[in-house]
């Protein structure tokens, strides 16, 4: 397996990624160096860690898992992104003290971790091809990072333009991950 190989291995695990912080710079309106580059390094870090998580269960565990990844991720997503179309359905209240914080540790932690399921099935790729996994794991951490870090960029320049309902944009976007996840594995 050649670099280029990697490289369009980690573009396509970025992609998720991608989506995602579109629809979280959407929801932001404004860009935050800091909070784009946390969500960033731990989308990064969610997208190399995993592929060499699969790749040290080996073949033999990760078998069993590729049966369900695909189930796992749509159901993470499908939860995150449904609690925010109905929060999109709410009206919203002025005299609301409760400010909800779309960039909290939790729920970024749950969105890295479900846009990283295929990266620890990825892991069973590199099997075959002895060291060539250290060579992925920065390629593709570095990729998801550039791609998450760009996609917020993105999305809070979109968000500025339009007024829409972005969190019910931002949980269609994720369901349509999630389902776009489960419809490629259950046709494979």
């Amino acid at each position: 397996m050649d670099i280029l190989s990697i490289i369009i291995i980690g573009v396509g695990l970025s992609m998720d990624c991608f989506a995602v912080s579109i629809s979280k710079g959407i929801h932001a309106k404004q860009h935050y160096f800091w909070l784009t580059f946390r969500m960033a390094v731990l989308f990064g870090l969610s997208q190399a860690i995993m592929p060499l998580i699969g790749y040290q269960l080996g073949a033999g565990y990760a078998v069993y898992m590729k049966n369900i990844d695909h189930w796992v991720a749509f159901g993470l997503l499908s939860l995150i992104g449904g609690k925010m179309v109905i929060e999109g359905f709410k009206p919203i209240d002025p005299d609301s003290d409760k400010v909800i914080n779309p960039f909290a540790w939790g729920t970024l932690l749950s969105l890295s971790l479900a846009t990283s399921i295929d990266a620890f099935a990825t892991g069973i790729v590199f099997i075959p091809y002895q060291g060539i996994i250290w060579k992925a794991i920065p390629i593709i951490g570095l990729t998801s990072f550039s791609f998450t870090f760009f996609g917020m960029y993105i999305g809070v320049h979109f968000g500025k333009r339009f007024h829409l309902k972005v969190e019910m944009i931002g949980g269609f976007i994720l369901i349509g991950i999630g389902l776009k996840i489960l419809i490629e594995h259950l046709i494979n």
